[in-house]
């Protein structure tokens, strides 16, 4: 089993803009994304390439993970930052527009066998194919989904609430063939930097469907992410009581126990030392 990771935020940061890339070394998100897609203009694809690769080098990222987000398969610089990525010390690389189960052999074929790779789910084909991208995603070693929302509403042509609610089946769906998998999720961004509120409206939501965090677009949105995304200390507190009545001697072999009045399984024991480890995580 993999080790438990805090995945609350996951901040994009345009790979040419040397001065944010120097301030994510300091910022409180989980994950780092250095941005060769959609935050670089064509004529400065190379340069953020570059740029990137130097920022893995240097290093400096503590304990957050440093992801790099490259071009499309189907984009004149896709295989290429795939080349270049490759055993270069990145967590993972981030691929967009993942849809068929022959896009994750040809993402492992050019990052070879070490490199993380995690895939972005956002097009009507992806959602289309979940249930065979996730088994392909498990053989491919590919350990998370990042949903991308916005290119996933743009294909549907869909209008977008702010309870995104011609998104729920999607999302929903997403979580569910992911689990089905070991597949870690984060939820897509939220566009709208001056409402705050709303942000923390859809960073609940994305917590309540099943999501491990969000993707993020600002600095500021840090902070709220998260919050939201750490367990409650109740939570902490009702997790270690299912631990500590399992970890009796008595109840060894016990399957179903009672824990402060309440009928406990001990399918629940794993979500528990899960909260646990988070909250510890979220401490450091």
């Amino acid at each position: 089993m993999d080790p438990i990771r805090a995945r609350r935020s996951a901040l994009y940061m345009p790979a040419t803009n040397s001065r944010a890339i120097e301030k994510a070394r300091e910022l409180p998100c989980d994950v780092v994304i250095l941005d060769l897609e959609d935050a670089v203009a064509p004529d400065m694809k190379e340069v953020a390439r570059e740029s990137a690769l130097a920022a893995a080098r240097a290093g400096g990222f503590g304990r957050r993970e440093l992801v790099l987000r490259v071009n499309g398969l189907d984009e004149p610089w896709g295989k290429d930052d795939l080349a270049a990525a490759r055993d270069t010390g990145f967590d993972a690389v981030l691929v967009p527009k993942v849809s068929q189960v022959e896009d994750l052999r040809r993402c492992r074929d050019k990052l070879g066998a070490a490199t993380p790779l995690w895939a972005m789910i956002e097009t009507c084909t992806a959602f289309s194919n979940l249930p065979d991208l996730a088994a392909a995603s498990s053989a491919a070693g590919c350990k998370a989904w990042v949903i991308g929302t916005n290119d996933l509403a743009k294909e549907m042509r869909c209008r977008l609430d702010a309870a995104r609610t011609a998104l729920m089946p999607a999302l929903s769906f997403a979580v569910i063939a992911a689990r089905a998998r070991g597949i870690a999720l984060l939820d897509g961004v939220f566009n709208d930097l001056e409402d705050g509120d709303g942000f923390e409206q859809q960073c609940r939501q994305g917590l309540a469907l099943g999501f491990d965090g969000k993707t993020l677009i600002h600095p500021r949105q840090v902070a709220t992410a998260n919050r939201v995304f750490s367990p409650e200390l109740d939570e902490v507190r009702w997790s270690q009581q299912i631990v500590d009545a399992f970890a009796l001697p008595e109840n060894a072999s016990s399957g179903v126990l009672k824990v402060d009045g309440r009928m406990v399984e001990r399918l629940h024991l794993e979500e528990a030392q899960r909260i646990i480890a988070l909250a510890q995580l979220a401490a450091e």
